[in-house]
């Protein structure tokens, strides 16, 4: 999964979140980034248009549901956590939640991510994996 940081190396084409990438989808995992992902990186200028629109065909781009939500905003409860900024950290978090195991997060942002994460009871081969980038 790619938060804003993720997804604009990708747009940037940048080699060590491409390599990522590739190597994810040619073991036959799914990259992901959350639709306020894409809100949140996008910028009126036309270069960035342009790179966007050649990283967005690489991954799904997963729609933030009303369950979605919910998690996200129980996330920022559990952790105590508030502000713009940590909303839509939660709902990265809550997007990567949902997901099948494994799942990796390149995220500038990896101890945020790994408070939003915690799952107590979960081993931690199976947890979600915030990883920075």
């Amino acid at each position: 999964m790619l938060d804003s940081q993720g997804l604009s190396l990708l747009a940037d084409r940048d080699g060590d979140v491409v390599r990522r990438v590739e190597a994810a989808r040619l073991r036959g995992a799914v990259v992901i980034a959350s639709t306020l992902t894409l809100v949140e990186v996008r910028r009126p200028d036309g270069p960035r248009r342009e790179a966007l629109a050649w990283a967005v065909p690489h991954i799904r781009i997963v729609a933030v549901t009303e369950d979605i939500a919910k998690r996200a905003a129980a996330l920022l409860d559990e952790t105590g956590l508030d502000g713009h900024r940590y909303a839509v950290e939660a709902v990265v978090a809550a997007t990567a939640l949902e997901q099948p195991r494994p799942v990796l997060v390149l995220t500038s942002d990896p101890e945020d991510l790994a408070v939003l994460t915690t799952e107590p009871g979960v081993p931690p081969q199976r947890r979600v994996k915030p990883v920075k980038v």
